[in-house]
């Protein structure tokens, strides 16, 4: 039993915020500074591109909600494949998914030292940088209830952007605008685009959907896990699923000529100021910095849980990694630890950090796949007819889209993310003696 004197997390989220939380993980706005570039790509087909990565983030969101059933702990992914399959399996996917959490506050921070060094060009970019981590780590020391209200807040801003975005392209298109009509099928179909480029951009565009994976690191913060967290990952990926679907059809119809773009970079930035002018464009701006908080906070969050569930084991050193603040029962030392890495924005270049992120966020998904089949399927012999369907076949099918999916990285991204791979492989063989003895197992005495 644990000590009672040992603070443990609180369970003090709802269906409500751990959904909230989820979707300010992914902070859907990135649909708008992505847009112009996957248009190009596309062929103007990001609405199909969007609908396809749905598609395969569902098969996925579904062994989820399978494992975090079975095992409704704080190591999500990492947990996950520790019990289903090996607990050595268990370490690679918790090392490679440390990847996605930790790196995320890092872009987010660099992405808005750029937006400020726009606004205030006569400020070095560093000093944004530093006070956004530092805001940013505050936050997520008060505890998780806090962190949940804050991205709350500015969650409703993104999804105001989504609606001032549609209601300024309606009014244009019923004006004459763009394509000039409500209903097309044009952003949906184009018979020139060619499939290898369709392809190539459904691996970003699945990096879009990690914040249903987010979710799964509140478990042990969550009000009746094995009840509220298949909901929320459910509601996290489809709700973002519909927001990014409905946003480029807007956006491919409200202009048509996506080759036209001055900056594909920054083509949501001349979409705004064609419908809306300096207002709509000034709020776009000041939304996405907000965006970039809410995101680095709920990263920032789910990456001190990985890290607590493994500093908790014994997979990283407990003192530092598994320890919990007695005041706000938050792991402060891991939420100080990604603050610091956070300020790699300072010298790491944004093409890096997400090569990084890609590998390990497919890589982790379809492991999660393969322990769904390893646990129920093989394990508890789950075989009749809807057994072998729910256990196996799905689960295959999900491994499969998000296997193939990796595998299309880019070369910069494969070796960033196989070296990092080689490199925790190196560290399991020092942590278990050459495999002469398993890593750590996890206790599910909180849990249960």
């Amino acid at each position: 039993m644990n000590d009672t004197n040992t603070p443990t997390l609180k369970r003090s989220l709802s269906l409500k915020y751990v959904v909230f939380f989820g979707l300010a993980f992914m902070a859907p706005t990135t649909l708008f500074s992505t847009y112009g570039v996957a248009a190009d790509i596309t062929n103007g087909m990001v609405a199909t591109a969007y609908l396809v990565a749905l598609i395969v983030m569902l098969f996925t969101a579904y062994s989820y909600t399978q494992m975090v059933k079975a095992f409704p702990n704080a190591g999500a992914a990492y947990t996950f494949t520790q019990k289903s399959l090996n607990p050595h399996v268990g370490f690679l996917v918790g090392w490679t998914i440390i990847l996605d959490y930790v790196f995320s506050p890092m872009i987010s921070a660099l992405l808005l030292g750029i937006a400020m060094k726009a606004y205030f060009p006569s400020i070095p970019i560093w000093i944004w940088i530093i006070l956004f981590i530092i805001i940013v780590t505050i936050i997520n020391i008060l505890g998780i209830t806090v962190a949940a209200k804050f991205n709350t807040a500015l969650l409703v801003l993104q999804f105001c952007t989504l609606t001032l975005f549609v209601v300024f392209s309606i009014k244009g298109l019923l004006n004459g605008q763009g394509a000039g009509t409500l209903l097309s099928i044009f952003p949906f179909i184009d018979s020139n685009v060619e499939a290898s480029n369709f392809m190539s951009v459904i691996p970003i565009l699945c990096f879009s959907f990690l914040g249903f994976d987010a979710v799964t690191t509140l478990s042990e913060e969550t009000k009746n896990p094995r009840k509220n967290l298949p909901r929320a990952i459910y509601l996290v990926t489809i709700i973002g699923g519909v927001y990014y679907i409905i946003g480029s059809y807007f956006l491919q119809l409200i202009w048509p000529e996506y080759q036209s773009f001055n900056n594909p970079e920054a083509a949501y930035m001349e979409i705004a100021m064609f419908i809306g002018g300096n207002l709509l464009t000034s709020y776009v701006l000041a939304e996405g910095i907000m965006a970039g908080f809410s995101s680095a906070v709920a990263s920032g969050a789910s990456a001190s849980r990985v890290l607590y569930a493994m500093g908790r084991e014994g997979v990283l050193p407990t003192k530092i990694f598994g320890y919990l603040s007695p005041k706000y029962r938050t792991p402060v030392f891991n939420i100080i630890i990604i603050g610091a890495i956070a300020l790699s924005s300072l010298f790491l270049s944004l093409t890096t950090a997400v090569s990084l992120i890609n590998f390990g966020a497919l890589f982790a998904f379809t492991m999660v796949n393969i322990s769904v089949i390893a646990l129920y399927f093989f394990r508890k012999k789950q075989r009749s007819i809807m057994g072998t369907i729910r256990y196996f076949i799905i689960p295959l099918i999900g491994a499969l889209l998000t296997g193939s999916i990796m595998v299309m990285l880019d070369i910069h991204s494969l070796m960033l993310g196989g070296s990092w791979l080689t490199l925790g492989f190196l560290y399991l063989l020092y942590l278990t003696k050459m495999f002469r003895q398993p890593p750590p197992e996890l206790s599910f005495e909180e849990a249960n």
